[in-house]
């Protein structure tokens, strides 16, 4: 039986487990010795299984079975690399047809901390052919099904490889460009330099996405440095996000999204379309209201807040969307801001998403009319990731 039933599902956030090989085995010759190892600290995948499911050549096909016969607990079922279609594309297709969501963008979880990184202190020859790497491999992951939509990084640090390297993801096919939420290349996301990137994302019709991993989500050493034991992350161990690391992990995503704002990206550039994803979404209708004070109030002093000619708020309604968290209640989001705001995600495979993502967003929205309902499950997504984006309608 299928997991997503009596209406249409779109899946927002899901994810690929990297097996060691993944960005070798489509890295450029002249790049691939340079790559770094694949890290596996802040997963919950061990460096050792992961090899050994490559030397295996992935999961048995007595394994895959056993995933098959869940039905629609297989979504309760194994996580992480375990799960099913966790690293190979074909097998991720027979778990669609088990979890029935209509289509799924498709992130990395542990390749993209390079292409990512401020730490490349190059002309970025590494950092944009790790990047490379990094989207033929995904491409590659979702082109046994066109419910996959692949998710491809492309850094801003270097404006000019930003528009080279999006020219080749659109000959290969994306469902969306995944870029860093913070300045690049001394730069504000707004900035002139960067408008010949929005012009060929918003032309082509192809949305962009920030994520968790986009920067880092680990808060400076001193912040837990509190007298006490060195505090756990939700893995048992210190790698990945602790309890403090969450009270700030939207920072710089409400920061990236506020510049696009008042640097006047969707103003400029009205067809464009992006979501936050995996950042939660409880800060949103704050962000909202302070955007839109902001801009009334400093229109006054800051001329080019007066070009500005729809308020914050509407233009993110319009032209963006939110993943809440599976823990915040939507529907409360809803009601202190806009339904047009907000997509559902499952997070699969990974652990976080939880064992009934629609269970708990549908006891959340539980009473709201039909058309709420739809613009959750299915509308923000079609408006955001198909209806304008060509190469994957």
């Amino acid at each position: 039986m299928t997991y997503a039933t009596g209406r249409e599902y779109y899946d927002a956030d899901s994810h690929i487990m990297e097996l060691p090989n993944f960005l070798t085995e489509f890295a450029d010759p002249g790049i691939r010795e340079k790559l770094p190892a694949i890290s596996y600290a802040a997963s919950a995948v061990s460096e050792e299984e992961a090899l050994e499911l490559m030397r295996q050549n992935g999961h048995s096909q007595a394994y895959k079975k056993e995933l098959l016969a869940l039905g629609d607990d297989m979504i309760r079922g194994p996580k992480e690399i375990q799960a099913l279609g966790a690293f190979d594309g074909a097998d991720r297709g027979a778990a669609l047809d088990i979890l029935g969501f209509r289509k799924q963008l498709v992130f990395s979880t542990l390749s993209a901390a390079l292409p990512m990184s401020t730490r490349v202190k190059t002309d970025g020859e590494l950092q944009y052919g790790a990047a490379r790497a990094h989207n033929r491999a995904m491409q590659a992951f979702c082109s046994h099904d066109d419910r996959l939509l692949p998710v491809l990084i492309i850094p801003l640090d270097h404006p000019e490889a930003a528009v080279e390297e999006l020219d080749a993801c659109v000959a290969g096919g994306v469902g969306a460009v995944w870029v860093p939420h913070r300045p690049c290349g001394g730069r504000s996301p707004g900035h002139p330099e960067l408008d010949p990137f929005w012009t060929r994302l918003s032309d082509a019709g192809i949305p962009f996405v920030i994520h968790i991993g986009g920067v880092s989500y680990q808060l400076a050493p001193a912040w837990l440095n509190n007298g006490g034991d060195k505090p756990a992350d939700w893995l048992g161990g210190g790698e990945n996000v602790r309890a403090k690391d969450m009270t700030a992990i939207h920072h710089a995503a409400e920061l990236f999204i506020s510049a696009l704002v008042l640097d006047g990206v969707f103003e400029r550039f009205p067809r464009l379309q992006g979501a936050s994803v995996e950042l939660g979404a409880g800060w949103v209708p704050s962000m909202l209201s302070r955007l839109d004070w902001t801009v009334e109030i400093w229109k006054k002093t800051d001329k080019s807040l007066q070009r500005l000619t729809r308020k914050p708020s509407e233009q993110l309604a319009q032209q963006f969307g939110f993943t809440p968290y599976v823990y915040e209640n939507v529907g409360e989001l809803i009601d202190r801001s806009q339904p047009e705001l907000y997509l559902f995600s499952s997070d699969y495979p990974h652990t976080e998403g939880g064992r009934d993502p629609i269970g708990r967003f549908r006891r959340a929205l539980d009473g709201y009319d039909e058309r709420i309902q739809e613009s959750f499950y299915a509308g923000n997504f079609k408006r955001i990731f198909t209806e304008l984006n060509l190469s994957i309608a």
